[in-house]
């Protein structure tokens, strides 16, 4: 069921961008647009409500990039991205920000002979990987993290995103934590200069997932439900605690289970390379931006009756696709701090 559904995510997705959801489309009562990381759990969400209310979404699945644009355009009642806006432009434009999923961005790979979990990998040689630096699977670096393993004399292929993106931003992020030549040559953001010579560029985490099931060789970053849904193998990453863990959504639990949400202006903490024997190493929160003087204040407040209903009742939907809900002692702090400060009325 959950392949099937990941499947019917895909071909939405590709539709989404300028089409809405097709039918679901038609009788669209919210607008959001923005991140491809939570497109799969916004999607679920979005037929279950449906069902339950009569209320629909359209949510147009163009990178975070793009849904900043749109919200800030005022096209959308809410925006969703992964790379967080600072909390200076949130109180310059007149927005709040919170968290409404979490879940793990994951190298993906394609070498015959190999599958999941059957390749092992370090944050410092992925950014080495993703320089162009090691530009052979054979290197000694990655044969030394796989002994007993015949890689091939072949070249990697470094697949990127080629639009603006959070999951970029959370990728780029993560390699600067774990590389100091990775964060003084190219940095974080949600778009870089990708400087490995043969890097090829695909739009959204579909456009990445699909290069790499395409290109022999090739390496490349996704959100994990575009990895499970389009069957391409993940590494096995090294953690901060030196230990080698699967993408999962225990695994990004544990990454998150220490976060202090309120440190920051609107809540856009970094939970890359967190400590824990099992937390995975690249984990991030996928954010709505909304107004608090909304020019549409009834769906506004259908936005909000979305959330509040995905944070009481979606928790099952976005474990079965390895997202992690967030908990209720924070969805409770939302509505309080963040909620608190729209005006739908």
């Amino acid at each position: 069921m959950k392949r099937q559904f990941l499947k019917t995510v895909a071909a939405a997705a590709v539709a989404s961008v300028t089409l809405g959801w097709g039918a679901v489309a038609m009788a669209a009562d919210i607008t959001g647009a923005g991140a491809t990381f939570p497109f799969p759990i916004y999607a679920k969400w979005a037929e279950e409500y449906k069902k339950a209310t009569g209320t629909g979404l359209n949510y147009q699945s163009i990178g975070s990039s793009g849904g900043i644009r749109q919200i800030r355009a005022k096209t959308v009642a809410f925006g969703a991205t992964d790379a967080p806006v600072p909390g200076n432009e949130l109180e310059r434009d007149g927005m709040v920000q919170f968290p409404a999923i979490i879940g793990g961005t994951v190298p993906v790979f394609n070498l015959d002979g190999f599958g999941k979990g059957e390749l092992r990998i370090t944050g410092p040689v992925l950014a080495e990987m993703f320089m162009g630096k090691i530009s052979k699977w054979n290197d000694p670096k990655i044969a030394a993290l796989n002994p007993g393993k015949k890689l091939p004399d072949q070249a990697i292929t470094v697949v990127h995103r080629a639009d603006g993106s959070g999951t970029t931003f959370n990728w780029t992020d993560y390699l600067s934590a774990v590389s100091k030549e990775w964060a003084d040559t190219v940095g974080k953001g949600a778009a870089v200069k990708w400087p490995a010579p043969t890097s090829v560029g695909g739009k959204g985490n579909e456009g990445v997932a699909a290069n790499v099931s395409r290109i022999k060789g090739s390496i490349g970053y996704v959100e994990y439900a575009y990895a499970k849904k389009n069957n391409i193998p993940v590494m096995q990453l090294q953690n901060r605690n030196g230990k080698f863990v699967m993408p999962d959504d225990a695994t990004f639990a544990a990454a998150a289970a220490g976060a202090d949400w309120f440190s920051v202006p609107g809540m856009g903490i970094s939970l890359v390379n967190q400590p824990g024997d099992n937390a995975y190493p690249v984990v991030t929160a996928s954010f709505i931006l909304m107004y608090k003087e909304p020019t549409n204040k009834a769906e506004s407040a259908e936005v909000l009756k979305f959330f509040d209903w995905a944070f009481k009742n979606g928790k099952q939907m976005a474990l079965d696709l390895d997202y992690v809900p967030l908990p209720d002692k924070l969805t409770a702090e939302i509505r309080s701090k963040v909620w608190s400060q729209i005006n739908n009325k």
